[in-house]
């Protein structure tokens, strides 16, 4: 049960990160993440243990339930501007997570003080956002921090230094072990620069023993000397405090730090004698002390130690044509990565030649380099040695990557060494979301180890929109993207079939409804008596050439009759058999619908007093119904009439017929009442000299009293009860 309820959880948790963004991977289908094989969600056992997303251009905010993914290990988020809003408290309760890169999002309001539950975070990397308030002291409980970076945010207030049982930044021990030395770190980073620090640079900081790249510039802290605990940091490689607030002399100690390499202490009100001393670094490369009160330098001989004073006392009058007061003429390069031995394509808009001359749609971005140990940016060495770091590092990390290409060099007003990166995509034309994150990672989480000198970087990476479809290694989400394609081309093209056939179908139904009303004896089999139209059998279907054959060309000799309907004309079939031809005459033709009507009517009629239904013609815009042929001969009274009526007087026949045309009248209103006719009737017995009260059941009065109540035409059974006035004539 227990079990259970945390797979429901973590699908809750993965529906809301899908509702609170936008711009989610398009593999992002269904509610099983792990055997779907999203993209930038990595599992074990089930467990999500990994969501790598930077740079895909993700929009919304980083919702709490994000805490339900209690195996969470990395949560790299970097490079999305989109993602704005408050840090969740919540995200303290990811006690297994390790990285937390939110670098170059849109994250504001106070850093979450729960970040300081998360035991085992080595990474904490929040620039380039706009968090603000305090640094929060609890992050002093993070043991096994080993990159820590809050620069260029909002943050103000004091730098927290532990006090009894209140943690402080200066706790922060952590141990490096030989295997992450042989990765891609030298060293712990601490970096909180581009905020508005204030108080002091506390000497508790002499704690961090293994620090190897301290960056507190462009702060407000209280103005101070240079503190003297630096000399203690025995794993400083890089010092850089530009705009500090510092004042009073440089000591020399503090450039005896065995791997200290460079030195960047501009901006301050540093003044006296420079002198880095005879026990200075042998690594070290770099001291830029621009825009300082220094009155003095002692330059040691043999020293290969670039210095940097412009802007100084010791500058001025003759002291200008120094070296190392010579303000640099250009702080920037026209360097580009040139070509591969091949000849730049030319691309469309949007697409850019490679270095090996291939029009693809590259990933694009910019490295800042805070403390270069150089200034000379005219040296092509620089840029060539960094474009094989950084290609090797990304094949190293397997990941799609062709080539890259450096441009744009230059210095910015912080000193800093910025220039322009575009990495290339390998075997297409665009990168997947899988391989732009990717590449963002290797950036964000400091996998990328820059070459001697360069200094501590960070990396900011444009938005990326030409994504290719599918998964980078990954067969499975390639093929969804062509499922989903299929599937929906199948259903387009299985939906067009169906309205194909449909209107066909119809098309179909109306021409069999035209062809029925032009045509309606279409379906019968004029040469069976059987299948099409059993109801006809016995009656024939004639052409038009027969009946003109058997009537002599529908002689007038053959002419027996004619009214309103047409003409009748007497036939001869082949057997010699006599027929009476009905034949329509132009203007009282009947519809083929009701001429066929009829005729199946007649057919279906079969009685010794009713003319029989030979056939019939429904050709040539003909229509003609054969008959049988009646001689046209009287008969008597004799043989229709029952002698009962007639034997007395003519008198009681007439009464007798005129009563019932009196019963056929069309009109009810017209027609007798069942008592009248009755009554008419004794009437007619009494002039035959018959009682019509002898062998009758009821009289004329029976009806009379019958007929005060209502009596339903079709449902009163006694209308058609025989009264026995009459005896049934015998044949």
């Amino acid at each position: 049960m227990v079990v259970q309820t945390s797979v429901q959880e973590i699908v809750a948790a993965l529906e809301a990160l899908k509702d609170a963004w936008t711009n989610t991977p398009p593999n992002w289908v269904g509610s099983d993440p792990c055997g779907s094989s999203w993209e930038g969600i990595k599992c074990t056992n089930s467990r999500i243990t990994s969501i790598t997303l930077g740079n895909t251009g993700l929009t919304g905010q980083l919702p709490g339930d994000i805490a339900q993914l209690s195996e969470l290990q990395m949560l790299d988020l970097s490079y999305n501007n989109g993602l704005t809003g408050t840090l969740t408290p919540s995200i303290g309760s990811l006690t297994k997570l390790t990285n937390l890169v939110l670098e170059g999002c849109g994250f504001f309001g106070p850093i979450p003080g729960t970040l300081g539950s998360l035991q085992q975070l080595r990474y904490l990397v929040l620039n380039s956002n706009s968090f603000s308030g305090s640094i929060p002291p609890s992050i002093g409980n993070l043991s096994k921090l080993y990159w820590l970076d809050l620069a260029n945010n909002g943050l103000s207030g004091t730098i927290p230094v532990s006090s009894g049982a209140t943690p402080g930044l200066d706790m922060l021990f952590a141990y490096l072990h030989s295997n992450i030395k042989k990765q891609a770190f030298v060293g712990e980073k601490r970096r909180l620069d581009g905020n508005s620090l204030t108080g002091s640079v506390s000497s508790q900081f002499s704690n961090l023993i293994h620090v190897n790249v301290l960056d507190l510039s462009n702060n407000t802290f209280d103005a101070s000397v240079i503190p003297s605990w630096l000399s203690n940091l025995q794993s400083l490689t890089t010092i850089v405090m530009e705009n500090t607030r510092f004042y009073g002399s440089v000591p020399g100690a503090l450039f005896s730090l065995p791997q200290l390499q460079t030195v960047t202490l501009s901006n301050n009100t540093l003044n006296g004698t420079l002198d880095v001393g005879s026990s200075y670094s042998s690594q070290l490369k770099l001291v830029d002390l621009r825009n300082n009160l220094i009155s003095g330098f002692t330059q040691r001989a043999g020293s290969t130690i670039e210095f940097i004073l412009a802007g100084n006392p010791v500058c001025t009058g003759t002291g200008g044509s120094n070296t190392y007061c010579v303000t640099l003429q250009s702080n920037s390069s026209s360097y580009s990565t040139l070509p591969n031995n091949c000849i730049r394509s030319t691309c469309n808009s949007s697409q850019v030649s490679s270095p090996n001359c291939r029009c693809e749609y590259p990933y694009k971005g910019t490295l800042f380099f805070r403390a270069p140990s150089f200034s000379d940016l005219g040296n092509s060495t620089i840029y060539t040695t960094l474009q094989s770091s950084l290609q090797s590092c990304f094949q190293s990390n397997q990941l799609p990557v062709d080539s890259v290409s450096l441009s744009n060099p230059t210095t910015n007003t912080d000193n800093y060494f910025v220039i322009s990166l575009e990495v290339f995509p390998s075997g297409q034309d665009s990168f997947n979301r899988t391989g732009i994150s990717g590449i963002a990672s290797v950036l964000s989480n400091q996998i990328f180890d820059p070459p001697s000198g360069y200094g501590p970087f960070y990396f900011i990476g444009n938005p990326y929109s030409n994504f290719a479809e599918g998964s980078a290694g990954t067969q499975k989400s390639s093929n969804i993207g062509i499922i989903i394609g299929a599937a929906v081309g199948g259903s387009v093209l299985l939906l067009l079939a169906l309205l194909a056939g449909f209107y066909a179908f119809r098309q179909k139904r109306r021409a069999e409804k035209a062809d029925k009303v032009n045509n309606p004896f279409a379906s019968w089999d004029p040469n069976t008596t059987s299948g099409g139209v059993p109801m006809l059998k016995g009656a024939r279907c004639f052409s038009y050439d027969e009946l003109k054959r058997y009537t002599n060309n529908f002689a007038g000799a053959n002419c027996i009759g004619a009214g309103g309907y047409g003409k009748v004309y007497r036939g001869t079939l082949p057997d010699g058999q006599l027929v009476a031809i009905k034949r329509a005459q132009q203007g009282s033709m009947q519809g083929g619908l009701e001429f066929k009507t009829e005729i199946e009517l007649l057919s279906r009629v079969h009685h010794k007093n009713v003319v029989g239904l030979m056939g019939f013609c429904f050709d040539e815009a003909e229509q003609m119904l054969v008959y049988e042929y009646i001689a046209n001969v009287l008969y008597s009274l004799d043989e229709i009439l029952d002698p009962v009526i007639l034997a007395p007087t003519p008198k009681g026949l007439e009464k007798f017929v005129d009563l019932a045309m009196s019963c056929v009248e069309e009109e009810g209103a017209r027609r007798p009442a069942m008592g009248a006719v009755v009554k008419e009737i004794e009437n007619v017995m009494q002039i035959a000299g018959l009682n019509p009260n002898a062998d009758s059941a009821s009289s004329s009065a029976t009806y009379e009293g019958d007929s005060k109540g209502y009596n339903h035409p079709y449902t009163d059974d006694s209308l058609f009860v025989y009264s026995g006035a009459f005896p049934l004539a015998s044949n």
